[in-house]
């Protein structure tokens, strides 16, 4: 695997499906740290976290995502999938490329889960993990109740052939509607929206957002190769490696209650963190204390 190219502070790798945009922060021999951004957002969400953690002496890599950004498929054959699994062989194929045998990895909402799937795939290899906001899938997605089924109502939107039709149509709609929701009122501003929702049209944003959120559910199957690795998480019952959740206490699209049963899910060094005032994304409403939080965790202060 060779560099492709380097344009300001991102450069692009070959690894495996994909050519993937990532920036890189810190020291090159300092143990690495691999951030990974969710959904509706991009990797520009730890713009004001990466630096920090850097500077604390660690690698940081923010990589884009399959079908976000910069980052693009190699072949044009190359089924658009999107659940957990698949982006987390990405991932591996990326630190493979890299020669990066042993890392830390930090995922917020998407990125949570794949730092999960991580942690269970290639256990020898992920030391820790930090989930941000999106509770474990281990053990399998039960169906959520009808209080929190009512906020995933964009989950089952998009099982159907008319919202597919209307996310096509209107792509940067669709993940505004999220940001208004998901957060307390005037959390961001609209020139920071525009210039995330640049990263939705990447040519794969569309499939692979809704795959992702149809597979979860088996209304598509995940994609072949990562068959294996989604078997393993409904099969894992807890993982036991030091683990640090953040939530925040007002997000509005997973309800408190949701994330009651996340400490059962992690029987090793566990800690849960609530942030008063913030939502769905604190890495965007709370970067100092997300990036203070995962200082002290990585340097094995917490939990």
């Amino acid at each position: 695997m060779i560099l492709a190219r380097r344009a300001g502070p991102t450069r692009t790798i070959d690894a495996g499906d994909l050519a993937i945009a990532f920036d890189e922060h810190g020291p090159a021999h300092g143990d690495a740290v691999l951030l990974l951004h969710g959904w509706p957002d991009d990797a520009s969400t730890w713009d004001d976290v990466a630096p920090s953690v850097a500077g604390a002496g660690y690698r940081v890599l923010v990589p884009t995502l399959r079908g976000f950004g910069a980052t693009r498929f190699r072949n044009g054959a190359s089924p658009r999938t999107g659940n957990s699994g698949i982006h987390a062989i990405d991932m591996m194929a990326l630190m493979d490329a890299l020669g990066i045998e042993r890392f830390s990895v930090a995922g917020h909402d998407w990125g949570s889960n794949i730092a999960e799937a991580l942690a269970v795939g290639w256990p020898d290899r992920v030391e820790r993990i930090t989930m941000l906001s999106t509770p474990p899938r281990l053990g399998g997605m039960p169906t959520p109740t009808f209080e929190q089924a009512q906020l995933y109502w964009y989950h089952w939107f998009m099982a159907t052939p008319r919202g597919e039709q209307a996310v096509r149509a209107d792509p940067h709609g669709f993940a505004h509607i999220h940001w208004e929701n998901w957060a307390p009122a005037d959390w961001f501003d609209e020139a920071t929206f525009r210039r995330v929702a640049r990263s939705f049209d990447n040519p794969d944003w569309i499939d692979v957002t809704l795959h992702s959120y149809r597979s979860r559910w088996e209304n598509a199957a995940p994609d072949p190769r990562s068959e294996w690795l989604e078997t393993k998480i409904k099969a894992t019952a807890t993982l036991s490696l030091p683990t640090l959740f953040i939530k925040g206490d007002v997000d509005g699209v997973t309800r408190q209650e949701s994330f009651a049963t996340v400490p059962k899910k992690f029987d090793g060094p566990f800690e849960m963190v609530g942030l008063p005032g913030v939502g769905h994304f604190p890495t965007r409403e709370a970067p100092a204390k997300v990036a203070d939080l995962l200082i002290h965790f990585l340097n094995g202060d917490r939990p």
